[in-house]
C-alpha cells in the first residue's frame, strides 16, 4: 500500500500549450479591453474588496504526510490577504458573483514551483467546492464570450452545448454564480483545484472563525462586515488539506468533480488570524500592485492539473499586461 495522498498522475494533452498560449493571448486582449473601461487592473477578479494582513501558524504534530514545504515545520508565517469580487468588470458587490479569498503566506524558503528559489507561498481560494468545468476549454470560452456582451455569452452556450445542453449549462452556471454569499467571515473557501504536497495530491479549503455568523443589511458592503466581525478580536479559520485517493473518486484532471470527504477527509494544517481589514492605503495599494498566484509557489506545492497548467500561462500574460511581472 502506497503512502497516503500518492498514486496520482497527470495527463498532458499534445496540443495543451497550443491552447493555453491561444487562450493567454485572447485573456490579454480582454483585459485591455477592459482596462480601457476601468482602468489597469486584473483579467479576473478585478475588484479588490479588501487588503488584510493576518498569521498563518502552522500545527504541531502534523500527520507525516502532511509535513512539507509550508507545513513542514510548526510555527507562524506573516500573511497578506487579498479579497475580491471574482468578475472581469468593475460591478456592484450586491451583484451576484465568486468571491476571491487570495493569501500570500511568506517566510518560506525552497524550491520553487516554477525554477530558482521562492521565500513565499500563495493560495488562492474561492467559495465554491469545485471548478467551473472538466478542463479550461469551455471556461475560457465562457469568460471570452461574457467579457464582450451577454447576447455574445448566450450565443456561445448554445452553439457550444446545443439547445438542451445550453440551458441546462445556463441553469448550473445561474445557480454557481447566484449562490448567496454571507460574508468572508461566514463562508468557507477552497482551492477547487489540486496542488502537490509533497509526493501526494491535495486539494485546500479554509473554514471560517467558530461563532462568527451573517450579519443583516450588509447591503454588499464585504470589508465593513469582516470589520464588525473582528471587532471583538482576531478572526481564527482553519486551513485544511484533502488527500488524494484514487482517480475515480478523486480525480486530478477532471476539475468539475468534488472530492467526497466521506471518502477523502479533510486534515487541518494550520490556523489563520486575520484582523479587520486594513485601512493603510501604502498597503493597500502594495496588495493591490501585487501578484497573488498559485504556481508562486514552493515546489513541495506545485499545482496540479490541466487548468492549473493553462492558469501558469494565463495569468502570468495577464500579470504582464497590467506590469505587474
Amino acid at each position: 500500500m502506497g503512502s497516503v495522498g500518492t498514486g496520482w498522475k497527470e495527463v498532458i494533452a499534445a496540443d495543451e500549450a497550443t491552447r493555453h498560449a491561444e487562450a493567454a493571448r485572447a485573456f490579454a486582449q480582454m483585459q485591455k479591453r477592459k482596462d480601457e473601461r476601468f482602468g489597469s487592473g486584473r483579467a479576473l477578479h478585478r475588484k479588490a474588496l479588501a487588503a488584510v494582513r493576518g498569521r498563518l501558524r502552522v500545527l504541531d504534530g502534523l500527520p507525516e504526510h502532511a509535513r512539507h514545504g509550508l507545513f513542514a515545520t510548526p510555527g507562524e508565517h506573516e500573511v497578506w490577504v487579498r479579497l475580491s469580487n471574482g468578475a472581469m468588470d468593475r460591478q456592484s458587490n450586491r451583484r451576484p458573483d465568486i468571491r476571491g479569498f487570495a493569501m500570500r503566506v511568506f517566510g518560506v524558503d525552497g524550491e520553487s514551483a516554477l525554477g530558482g528559489r521562492i521565500d513565499h507561498q500563495d493560495l488562492s481560494l474561492i467559495n465554491q467546492v469545485a471548478f467551473a468545468f472538466p478542463d479550461s476549454r469551455h471556461f475560457f470560452g465562457l469568460v471570452l464570450a461574457a467579457g464582450r456582451s451577454p447576447g455574445a455569452l448566450l450565443a456561445w452556450v448554445f452553439k457550444t452545448f446545443g439547445v438542451v445542453g445550453g440551458f441546462k449549462q445556463l441553469k448550473r452556471l445561474a445557480a454557481t454564480a447566484g449562490k448567496p454569499f454571507t460574508g468572508f467571515a461566514t463562508e468557507a473557501f477552497a482551492s477547487t483545484l489540486p496542488i502537490s504536497c509533497g509526493p501526494a495530491a491535495v486539494k485546500v479549503r479554509l473554514l471560517p472563525p467558530a461563532g462568527c455568523k451573517p450579519r443583516a443589511e450588509v447591503n454588499g458592503d464585504w470589508a465593513g462586515d469582516l470589520a464588525a466581525q473582528a471587532a471583538n478580536g482576531p478572526l481564527k479559520y482553519r486551513l485544511q488539506l484533502q488527500f488524494f485517493v484514487d482517480e475515480a473518486r478523486t480525480p486530478i484532471e477532471d476539475a468539475v468533480v468534488e472530492w467526497p470527504e466521506s471518502v477523502a477527509p479533510f486534515v487541518d494544517v494550520a490556523e489563520l488570524v486575520l484582523e479587520a481589514p486594513s485601512t493603510d492605503a501604502d498597503f493597500i495599494a502594495l496588495v493591490e500592485a501585487g501578484t497573488f498566484d498559485p504556481w508562486q509557489a514552493l515546489a513541495a506545492h506545485r499545482p496540479l492539473g490541466e487548468v492549473m497548467r493553462a492558469r501558469k500561462v494565463v495569468y502570468f500574460t495577464s500579470q504582464q499586461t497590467r506590469g505587474a511581472a
